[in-house]
């Protein structure tokens, strides 16, 4: 949709080539394919290469130090500083760059409650990220696009190169949000995970001051209206085990959690496609369709047929595209309060068991630890061993405070709405990486769909040697045997060498949020 007397002066574009305003779905398909920015698929997605980058870029990413920001954020590796200074040379230097290039504009929101929606103003070189913002955000109705105010705007410039001596930039790829001056610049990838995270990342900022919870994590929901949270880091489960074909989704990856329940900030979903099938994950295996795109996917080129299995231009290869997509999706994305957290992790170490529930504390402790493990082959420079990985709140790369303020936060409302907590492991048994398996995703699923419709309940619990989680005795459709982790091992004594290993590593990783309640501490293994 284009509107008339529209700019993008605000910005310091005054003459762009040609700027395309809320460009529909099959417009923004047609300038990309125009553009030999990607082709169609057998099956009707729009498949794209993005560059040298195939992820996001975190060492990348600054956050401007200004007056707002000075005694709010977090500073650290994580939130970087960048001066006033250098963010304005950068800013000019980039709205030079767009001058006379063709753009694409999209308006859109980021959160499903209208109480708290952030207008956002999406402003690409490239048609099929524009599309990427259309398919992922909330798009605007055509209602709200006349006189639309933008309160965030995002400046992607793929072919722009930073400077290190001129911005400040570590490299030529920059990320930079300002809070003050409400715009974030991303330059120097393709990669268009860099708008869905900067998005998540100014309303992990604003919103704790407005009491809502903002959170990494999936949601759905049964008949009973009973809602689920899946927090969990890339790769550990959160968009495939929401997608239910037994529950509604609510969302795949970023939620908020207010005095009136949980809502999604999103309008689309983001998922991991590598070994995607049929058989395991059939709501998106469906939703890959016209109007999605796929990321870094391997294609047949005489049938034009995805290769899911292929990990040739990354492992990371993504599918993004509207929620409503999903069959049964709730729309708009809200619902009640939770019942059930699940935490999931991908433990490569074959110590933590397949399902544990979690005492308030416990709950507390895990969630600041946010634990998985990557594995040797995923990443350039991983060892043979696997790598314990702890990410605060399940997304550290993307919280500008403290974790003690959202942790704090989750204790709350966990009390105050009496949630069951569980830790839920996606990743080995029987063994580590190269010696056990991974634990097979129905028995995953059968675990989770009895923890959140309650089976679970009343199930007798024994504690774990070493976390002392109650891992249940038996659970419907799951054999008892592999809900013993010790017992899976053929050799115990090199099960409790392991276990006590993992643990040591959770209590280093713990010290370094300092003084914390007795009852937290006392949840740590020993």
């Amino acid at each position: 949709m284009r509107i008339d007397g529209q700019d993008l002066s605000a910005q310091g574009i005054y003459n762009p080539g040609g700027v395309h305003w809320n460009l529909p779905t099959a417009e923004l398909i047609e300038q990309a394919l125009l553009r030999r920015e990607g082709e169609l698929a057998g099956n009707g997605a729009l498949v794209v290469r993005t560059g040298q980058f195939t992820g996001r870029s975190p060492n990348d990413k600054f956050v401007v130090r200004e007056a707002v920001t000075e005694n709010t954020v977090d500073w650290g590796s994580v939130n970087q500083p960048m001066s006033e200074e250098h963010f304005e040379r950068l800013h000019s230097r980039v709205a030079a760059f767009l001058q006379g290039r063709d753009i694409f504009v999209q308006d859109c929101f980021g959160g499903a409650d209208a109480g708290y929606a952030l207008p956002v103003r999406v402003i690409t070189q490239r048609a099929w990220h524009s599309l990427f913002a259309r398919q992922l955000f909330i798009r605007a109705e055509p209602s709200q696009l006349e006189g639309f105010e933008p309160q965030f705007t995002i400046l992607f410039a793929p072919d722009f190169q930073a400077s290190r001596e001129l911005d400040g930039s570590h490299t030529e790829t920059c990320i930079a949000l300002s809070m003050q001056r409400k715009t974030v610049i991303i330059a120097g990838t393709q990669y268009a995970g860099e708008m869905k995270k900067s998005v998540f990342t100014i309303l992990n900022y604003l919103l704790p001051d407005r009491g809502v919870l903002p959170m990494h994590c999936s949601a759905n929901t049964g008949a009973d209206e009973r809602v689920a949270l899946f927090f969990g880091l890339s790769g550990t489960g959160k968009t495939t085990l929401s997608a239910d074909p037994s529950r509604r989704l609510i969302g795949d990856d970023e939620h908020g959690w207010s005095d009136r329940g949980v809502f999604n900030f999103e309008g689309g979903c983001y998922a991991k496609c590598i070994r995607l099938s049929m058989e395991n994950e059939p709501q998106i295996w469906r939703a890959i369709r016209f109007g999605s795109v796929l990321e870094n996917v391997v294609m047949e080129p005489a049938t034009r047929e995805c290769d899911y299995d292929s990990s040739a231009v990354t492992e990371n290869t993504r599918a993004a595209y509207p929620v409503d997509f999903i069959e049964g999706a709730v729309i708009p994305g809200v619902g009640n309060h939770p019942s059930q957290v699940l935490f999931l992790t991908a433990d490569a170490f074959g110590v933590l068991p397949p399902i544990a529930r979690l005492s308030p504390e416990q709950a507390m402790y895990h969630f600041l630890s946010g634990y998985t493990a990557k594995v040797a082959g995923t990443e350039r420079g991983l060892g043979k061993e696997p790598q314990a990985t702890f990410s605060a709140c399940f997304g550290a790369p993307f919280l500008p405070r403290h974790p003690s303020v959202y942790a704090e936060m989750l204790g709350k409302k966990l009390a105050e709405h009496g949630v069951s907590c569980w830790l839920v492991n996606t990743g080995w048994v029987g063994g580590a990486f190269g010696a056990g398996h991974r634990m097979r995703l129905p028995y995953t699923r059968a675990m989770v769909q009895a923890a959140v419709s309650g089976q679970l309940d009343a199930t007798p619990v024994v504690p774990h040697p070493v976390f002392h989680v109650m891992v249940p005795q038996s659970c419907p459709g799951v054999p008892p045997e592999l809900l013993d982790a010790r017992g899976m091992w053929p050799d115990k004594a090199a099960y409790d060498r392991a276990a006590a290993e993992l643990g040591a590593r959770f209590r280093k990783n713990f010290e370094k949020f300092g003084k914390m309640s007795d009852s937290i501490l006392a949840a740590s293994p020993r």
